[in-house]
């Protein structure tokens, strides 16, 4: 039976499915809307115990999914959508073993994804230049994961360029969270291995734009594709069915591309007259 800990981060979950953060410390209590718990009756309780406050209010006791951690942690900077951090590990291709660029670190979410993802065989570097970031981040990543021997996190600036770990090994993967990923596609370049995967999060179509011009003038990253996406929850109670009346739509966009032979990206097929390009047509005639 798993049960919730001294030291760990739990939710208390009220029938309307609202979350509460707090972090369970022994002779301390918990207090919400006046009414209290001892942290002392939450310790050693099984995960997903229903429990009761002073005051008669019953309240779910629960170790938070990741996601449900990262939408409710101490942040410094924006915490990427759980939609969002998904989408990345997929899309970028994030496995077990993986040799992980990250930057920057902000409060900690998608480091800790790319951590989950790579497993303890793999290897996570991380560049925050802000201190207060990385200071936020570092105690979230601790607080979910424990103390992650494979993470190297460092105050850097990856604006400025990118050092290879002391194995010098190159990287597998480059995952970007900046406001300007474009200034360090030149540095990915140089330190990702042939094949490998760059990825960049914006919240804005400028950024896109300049984003994908700098991989295109890089000459050595093929196959961009750039897209969002929107998730809408549904209310189901009975026989009413319906969209909620809030989603979480537009956050940002993913540009991925991959590195590979110059040969292949020195320039664009010609399209035909009526401008589709030739393979694309083939493609649509073989369809059913």
């Amino acid at each position: 039976m798993i049960t919730l800990c001294h030291g760990e981060r739990i939710h208390l979950v009220d029938k309307k499915g609202r979350h509460y953060a707090l972090t369970l410390k022994a002779g301390e209590t918990y207090q919400f809307s006046g009414q209290t718990i001892p942290h002392d009756e939450l310790i050693g309780k099984a995960d997903g115990t229903l429990v009761t406050l002073s005051g008669g209010k019953a309240m779910l006791a629960l170790r938070p999914t990741f996601g449900e951690y990262v939408l409710k942690m101490p942040r410094g900077a924006q915490v990427l959508y759980p939609k969002d951090l998904a989408l990345i590990t997929m899309w970028a291709d994030i496995y077990p073993g993986a040799r992980v660029f990250e930057a920057g670190t902000g409060s900690g979410a998608l480091t800790m994804a790319l951590l989950r993802a790579v497993g303890h065989r793999g290897l996570v570097v991380t560049y925050e230049a802000r201190e207060d970031f990385s200071r936020t981040a570092l105690m979230n990543i601790e607080r979910y994961m424990g103390v992650a021997p494979n993470l190297v996190p460092l105050r850097r600036n990856a604006y400025e360029g990118i050092d290879l770990p002391e194995d010098r090994l190159p990287f597998d993967r480059v995952v970007l969270d900046l406001p300007e990923p474009w200034q360090v596609v030149s540095h990915a370049a140089s330190v990702l291995r042939s094949g490998g995967i760059f990825l960049s999060f914006v919240p804005t179509v400028p950024q896109v734009q300049r984003t994908v011009e700098a991989l295109e003038r890089a000459a050595v990253f093929g196959m961009p594709e750039t897209f969002e996406t929107l998730l809408r929850t549904w209310s189901i109670q009975g026989r009413s069915v319906r969209p909620d009346h809030r989603m979480v739509a537009h956050s940002g966009f993913l540009t991925v591309a991959r590195k590979v032979d110059p040969g292949f990206c020195g320039g664009a097929e010609v399209p035909c007259h009526d401008g589709v390009d030739q393979d694309e047509r083939a493609d649509h005639e073989d369809a059913p």
